[in-house]
């Protein structure tokens, strides 16, 4: 396909990946499907979808050397475009909760954030063990409480975009208040930088559902999963990837 940009779904064995590619397709990708972290690291743009836990698909990655593909590709804010989805946007982040072993050994971390430790690490902080994720944005994912409502949080809800998500080219033709899929326990924390968050939603507890800085960005609902809006999300990233390949 003339000016596609070829974009790395990147497979950590937790899922079926299908429907992520297919949307790709539709909206103008070369999408490819691949564990391979050469592939991972040469792609036009990379796509990290959520299934499973925080802390089996960050080892998983690590032990893989997706990871440092990953790291390689995207960091400096000079890298290819990278969305994150569900889980996958989770993973940016500094460090989560989410299945990390109550047992076995866990590194003492003087940094609560567990700075300098290669993802996956299992530490301890703050009275709790995490693991640390890709750490590329600032902050923590945790699970969002239970008292009231049903977690996880499955079904259709609403995205409330703030300042910098207005206009953001993510969020092209995404209109204020517009509803998309979810289903997830976990989400980011309030400890995240306020200027990472270009949309909110509330269930629970507010956490931001659409994340981006420099050319990473994360989705906390499946665009995959949710009808128009979600194809005009994954059109967007695709048009992003182009852009950045510089085929217009």
């Amino acid at each position: 396909m003339a000016n596609a940009p070829t974009i790395a779904v990147i497979d950590y064995h937790k899922g079926n990946l299908s429907s992520v590619a297919r949307g790709l397709a539709r909206a103008g990708a070369e999408a490819l499907v691949t564990d391979d972290p050469t592939q991972i690291r040469t792609a036009d743009a990379l796509v990290l979808p959520g299934v499973g836990s925080f802390y089996d698909a960050i080892a998983f990655m690590h032990e893989s050397g997706q990871d440092e593909a990953v790291l390689d590709a995207v960091r400096g804010g000079a890298g290819v475009p990278f969305l994150g989805i569900c889980l996958g946007l989770q993973l940016l982040f500094e460090r989560g909760d989410e299945g990390v072993p109550t047992d076995g050994a866990a590194v003492e971390s003087t940094e609560p954030y567990g700075a300098g430790l290669a993802p996956g690490t299992v530490f301890e902080a703050e009275g709790r063990r995490w693991a640390r994720g890709l750490g590329l944005l600032h902050g923590s994912c945790t699970v969002l409480p239970s008292r009231r409502l049903k977690v996880p949080h499955v079904g259709w809800d609403q995205v409330h975009l703030t300042h910098s998500g207005s206009g953001h080219p993510l969020l092209q033709g995404f209109a204020e208040g517009t509803n998309v899929y979810f289903t997830h326990s976990y989400a980011v924390d309030t400890d995240i930088d306020t200027s990472d968050a270009v949309a909110l939603t509330h269930y629970a507890r507010n956490f931001a559902s659409v994340v981006s800085r420099g050319n990473l960005y994360g989705c906390q609902f499946h665009p995959e999963k949710s009808s128009a809006h979600g194809h005009q999300i994954l059109e967007n990233f695709v048009e992003l990837a182009r852009l950045s390949k510089g085929l217009e």
